[in-house]
């Protein structure tokens, strides 16, 4: 295989000083970026010098543009792939370009960095040896089966959440975990209002009900015990 046709560089997840070195650089030698939402990616390019062109990628889009892109890459453009935060293809685009790269042997170079939910779990309290990754719980239809079946999760468990359905989603888990299972939720990580709540679910529920919440929010539950 020759030259890396796409690279996935994580970027913060709110401290713009997040992003390293190896990003920065392969952000500065590519010849086009997919952005999840160029404005918001604009920001930290711009922060950084970088003046690359921008392209569109996102979950509305993906379907339509990965037959184009797929030739471009073949035909020796080099692009990197970043998500509006955190680490591309992590509850965000990505899969679908990653798997047709290697459907037609394009190299793929991963780069680590931030990502939104490693901090919220080392930080909860909870086992960190095991644990199961959930990203977005389904919104309506499936909910309650879904949370049916994480109540009997004996590994820690990780899942985004909005800020408009945290209180309403940490009241149904009480419903299907019980009231003394512990749960810890992260909010504006790495940003001037960080902050983590951990507690039983009806403390935390408290908390968050008595304020209006913003950001973005990572949930780590406690595994249910034996």
């Amino acid at each position: 295989m020759g030259k890396t046709s796409l690279f996935l560089v994580s970027t913060p997840i709110g401290n713009l000083g997040d992003i390293t070195i190896r990003g920065l650089e392969t952000l500065k030698s590519v010849d086009t970026i997919l952005a999840e939402d160029t404005r918001t990616s604009g920001i930290l390019l711009k922060h950084y010098e970088i003046a690359k062109p921008l392209q569109s990628f996102h979950i509305f889009n993906e379907h339509k543009t990965l037959g184009q892109l797929i030739k471009r890459m073949q035909d020796g453009e080099v692009m990197a792939l970043i998500a509006d935060a955190g680490t591309p293809g992590i509850s965000d685009p990505g899969f679908l370009l990653v798997r047709e790269c290697l459907k037609f042997d394009l190299k793929i170079e991963s780069q680590p960095g931030a990502t939104a939910f490693v901090p919220a779990l080392v930080k909860s309290g909870f086992p960190t040896d095991r644990f199961v990754f959930e990203g977005f719980l389904p919104h309506k239809k499936g909910k309650q089966t879904a949370l049916k079946k994480l109540a009997e999760e004996e590994r820690t468990i990780v899942l985004y959440e909005s800020p408009h359905r945290l209180v309403k989603t940490l009241e149904q888990m009480a419903e299907f975990f019980g009231e003394e299972r512990m749960v810890s939720v992260s909010r504006e990580l790495t940003k001037f209002y960080e902050e983590t709540f951990t507690g039983t679910l009806p403390e935390v529920t408290q908390h968050f009900k008595s304020k209006e919440v913003k950001g973005e929010i990572v949930v780590v539950i406690d595994g249910k015990k034996e």
